[in-house]
């Protein structure tokens, strides 16, 4: 109890930097545990999105779950024991291990088809007049129904020997029937008179109810549909009509899907089709679940956003763990002296370290119990990012605090500890007489610069680059996915050791610099400056260990936020230049084609298409008078066929206006080696100039002067020459397809695809007129409502609409690009945060331990505003050499290993390629900062200074 006391006394005596150490450790483990967190809410918010887009792409309602069981040879006993087993499973067990809620649990029957006639038939001989009809019933259907004509059928059947039935208005004209006209079944499989008669049409009460696994209700187009209790003692129960199955289907809310239920969604549809395969054959069963292929893609897209998380949290947690083990060695330093004496009176170094140990195990124990739960703020704060830097009101992610999210706090609490222990070890191996000696030898060359770990962290972090680089390449020229080829995991961990890499190697040159400066001004130095280069130049090993940290954390920020820049904006780029324009629309054309069958018509008569359809071009000028519309473009786009130079191949051919065109596309000019408006003027005087792409002239052999021949099916080729080469062109990925290239083949390279650009007007006149896109480039204050309001009331005959500025707002709302702005954002924060608080505390202690020399600088006459300019030119060479280290060293790893990030998203499929941005209010942001830092530390060092009295400094260091 006395050492806890003692330990506890020691803290509060050192308040400020055991506050420090625990602002460290509560900050690192609530980043650590806010991974889980942040990644199970936006790995679920992603899965919800994923889940919506395959409602919207295919029709079908995501939360569904469909099981279904065929009877073939069963005896009735049989029957109803297996559909008791499967349903009381199914409503027991099934509805809750979903884990989400079901909304529906429908039970459907289906009767065998039978055969009837109507009972006034006027032939009851002829077979013509008999129609195939199955009796169908749902449970609850009245519920999600309402009757377009007659009544609901009465709840005690039959009525008077007849069953009463509800059609759907398809069915009526089916059976060409009326309401309460009756029908008698004319099947040798049923014995005895049995009837039946409509006396009710429905249709859904919403049409877009899930309730329905048919949406438009086709299926039910030659049913007889019953109420469930009486079909279930008809078909099950009393077998008074063939049962062909029975089906149960689960409508679960799929929003609430999280990612922790997705193992017990799987597994319950797994052991629904079990059930059912244990009561009859494989073959007698049907299990659809319409989100198992959504969620393994989604499985995937979760590995790599988890890839993605950590390699972003890398350099964070490494500036971390600087900043703790800093404050841990201030804290040693400080308490040396203590040590040794302890040592020196007998103490074992096991007693020291475990007095230590404690402290250091109360407060991971308390950054523990608070880290987790600032983890849940910090995930909701960056549940709110829209861009780097940028918040906005959104719903809220569906976070949770987890017990995983605990298992990685101790963990990091567990390495924070360990970091802090470390400084102390060391301390305690040195005794009473050695510290004494450390402290008349203050040039001593650090471990690092003795190893030369610079040199080594160096050589990794470029040996990584290169590797990493070669993989990228390979991934781009082969047209394979990211997964094609394993990525080492260490591969994000490169730029932090290319930044501490980097930062060491200009410290090692750093006191040279100094020399050189001392040298170069020595005459002409006042005192205060002279007095500082020779305490910087002499002591600077004791200034390294704060260079490093700020090196390190002003890298990190300044490596965050052009990651952020860079991914962010490349992710317009690339939605812009994949679509080419504001708006791309295709409008249909009159022609002399054959019109399409009707539904059900015979295959056999189909008309004969002519061998070319002839188009007649709508009119143009009412795409250019839309409302918002600042310039429009004819785009014509086909795959055609082109020879040149005794070669032959396929190519994308684009027949383009070059002025209009000009005037509405989207294109970053650093693709190419000129603007892309000189191309177009290039070509613009000649209508036979065509640019082509350097695919195809590198595969072809072709060069500017060469003339080609283009064309396309029924359609001859036609010469056309060449006027320039170019890289990219908008829409135009020079990549390979993924998938299309097989390494194996020896012409595997010659798979790229390739691009004409020609005048539309000769392509028309020459080749063929064939519909072409219109691209649409609206004006800055333009909305996309006022635009589609005119749109509609033009009338135009659209049949397809692209809208980028859509596209931009849901990549946005992306939770892959969500997840990456919230981290990216938190490191950077965090950055300019710990390098505050650490700076501040480094100066301040600095300080207190000069006291005795401030005190004789003052006793021998220097001023107060000179002993400020000494502090003031000690922070610029010291801090702010630091801060400028550290900018520099993140603006070349961010060029040099940025890139890299774009293994998270499909490379082949990234045109345009990446490019490396920086934003100027970044920068602004940071030197904003630093300025403040360094002000806000000469505010206090020269309040304190002012505190100082001079007798009381001398007195100290005569004691």
């Amino acid at each position: 109890m006395a050492l806890f006391v003692m330990i506890i006394r020691k803290m509060v005596q050192n308040k400020w930097l055991v506050a420090s150490l625990f602002v460290g450790l509560a900050i690192s483990v609530a980043l650590v545990s806010s991974m889980p967190i942040y990644s199970e809410a936006v790995l679920s918010r992603m899965l919800v999105k994923d889940l919506e887009k395959m409602q919207t792409d295919r029709g079908v309602y995501p939360g569904s779950q469909y099981s279904k069981l065929f009877y073939t040879k069963e005896t009735p006993e049989e029957m109803n024991r297996i559909f008791e087993r499967v349903d009381r499973y199914a409503h027991n067990t099934a509805q809750a291990s979903f884990q989400i809620p079901v909304q529906e649990l429908v039970n459907d029957y289906q009767s065998k088809s039978m055969k009837i006639r109507a009972v006034n038939d006027p032939n009851p001989e002829s077979k013509s007049s008999l129609k195939t009809m199955t009796i169908r019933s749902f449970s609850e259907l009245e519920d999600h129904i309402k009757l377009t004509d007659g009544r609901m059928p009465a709840e005690t059947q039959p009525v008077d020997g007849v069953y009463e039935v509800l059609v759907t208005e398809r069915a009526l004209v089916q059976f060409k029937a009326v309401i309460d006209s009756e029908y008698v079944v004319a099947d040798e499989k049923i014995a005895g008179e049995m009837k039946f008669k409509p006396v009710g049409v429905f249709e859904k009460k919403q049409d877009d109810d899930p309730y329905f696994r048919d949406s438009d209700l086709s299926e039910l187009s030659a049913s007889f549909v019953m109420n469930d209790k009486v079909a279930k003692q008809a078909l099950l129960q009393e077998s008074r009509f063939p049962i062909a199955s029975v089906g149960w289907f689960f409508v679960l809310d799929y929003s609430k899907l999280e990612l922790r239920f997705i193992d017990d969604f799987i597994d319950t549809t797994n052991k629904l089709r079990n059930v059912l395969l244990n009561q009859v054959t494989m073959y007698q069963t049907v299990s659809e679940t319409p989100a198992l292929d959504t969620i393994a893609k989604y499985m995937d897209r979760a590995d790599q956003l988890r890839t993605l998380m950590w390699s972003l949290n890398v350099p964070v947690l490494i500036m971390l763990g600087f900043y703790m083990f800093m404050v841990s060695n201030l804290i040693a330093d400080r308490q040396k002296n203590e040590i040794a004496v302890l040592r020196s009176r007998g103490a074992a170094r096991w007693q020291i370290v475990t007095s230590y140990a404690v402290e250091g195990v109360i407060l991971c124990g308390i950054a523990l119990g608070v880290g987790p739960l600032l983890g849940v703020v910090l995930t909701e704060v960056l549940g709110a990012s829209n861009g780097f830097l940028a918040f906005v009101q959104r719903v809220a992610l569906p976070v949770r605090l987890t017990a995983e999210a605990y298992r990685y706090g101790a963990i990091a609490a567990g390495a924070c500890f360990v970091i802090m222990i470390i400084p102390i070890i060391m301390a305690t191996r040195v005794t009473i007489v050695g510290h004494k000696q450390q402290m008349a030898r203050l040039i001593k060359s650090p471990l690092w610069h003795k190893m030369f770990l610079d040199v080594i962290a160096l050589a990794l972090a470029i040996y990584g680059l290169y590797t990493f680089r070669k993989r990228l390449a390979d991934l781009q020229s082969l047209g394979l996915n990211a997964t094609d080829l394993n990525i080492d995991p260490l591969q994000f961990v490169v730029p932090a050791l290319f930044v501490m890499g980097g930062g060491l190697l200009l410290l090692r040159l750093y006191p040279w610099v100094l020399r050189l400066v001392y040298w170069v001004g020595k005459k002409w130095w006042p005192p205060s400056v002279y007095a500082t280069l020779i305490q910087v130049g002499r002591s600077s090993t004791q200034y390294q260990f704060l260079m490093i940290f700020l090196i390190m954390t002003i890298a990190t920020g300044v490596f965050s936020a052009s990651a952020a820049r860079t991914i962010n904006n490349n992710t317009e780029d690339r939605i812009r230049y994949g679509n080419g324009a504001d708006i791309v629309l295709k409008a249909e054309w009159i022609n002399d084609a054959p019109p399409p069958l009707p539904p059900g018509a015979p295959g056999g008569e189909t008309a004969a298409v002519p061998d070319v359809i002839h188009y007649l071009e709508p009119a143009f000028e009412p795409f250019r008078t839309l409302p918002g519309v600042e310039s429009a473009a004819k785009v014509f786009t086909k795959e055609a066929s082109f020879s040149v130079n005794e070669g032959s191949g396929a190519a994308t051919l684009m027949g383009i206006d070059t002025d209009e065109f000009g005037a509405s596309t989207w294109f970053r000019d650093s693709l190419l080696d000129y603007p892309i408006n000189d191309y177009l003027n290039l070509i613009a005087s000649d209508s036979q100039a065509v640019l082509i792409s350097k695919t195809l002239a590198d595969q072809q052999k072709v060069k500017a002067g060469d003339t080609i021949w283009v064309g396309w099916s029924d359609v001859p080729q036609q010469p056309f020459k060449v006027y320039g080469v170019i890289d990219y062109f908008p829409t135009f990925n020079p990549n390979p397809p993924v998938g299309s290239v097989n390494v194996s083949e020896e012409d595997s390279t010659g798979r790229a695809p390739m691009l004409i650009v020609g005048h539309l007007p000769r392509i028309q006149v020459q080749l063929a007129l064939e519909p072409y896109d219109v691209w649409i480039k609206l004006k800055p204050e333009a909305t996309t409502a006022q635009f589609y309001e005119g749109l509609t009331e033009s009338n135009l005959p659209i049949t397809s609409i692209v809208n980028t500025r859509e596209q931009l707002v849901e990549a946005k709302n992306d939770p892959f690009l969500m997840a990456l702005n919230g981290i990216l954002t938190l490191g950077f924060v965090l950055s300019i945060l710990v390098s505050f608080i650490g700076f501040l505390l480094y100066w301040v202690l600095s300080l207190r331990g000069r006291t005795l020399q401030n005190g004789i600088l003052r006793a021998i006459g220097l001023s107060f505003g000179q002993l400020i300019g000494m502090l003031a030119v000690e922070q610029v060479l010291t801090s702010g050499v630091a801060v400028l280290i550290g900018i520099l060293v993140g603006n070349i790893a961010s060029l040099l290993y940025v890139p890299n990030f774009q293994i998270a998203f499909n490379p082949s499929s990234l045109v345009p390629p990446f490019q490396v941005m920086f934003d100027p209010d970044d920068l602004t942001r940071i030197y904003t900062l630093v300025g403040f830092m360094l002000a806000v530390g000469l505010g206090i060092l020269a309040y304190m200074l002012s505190r100082l009295r001079i007798h009381q400094a001398i007195k100290l260091g005569e004691d």
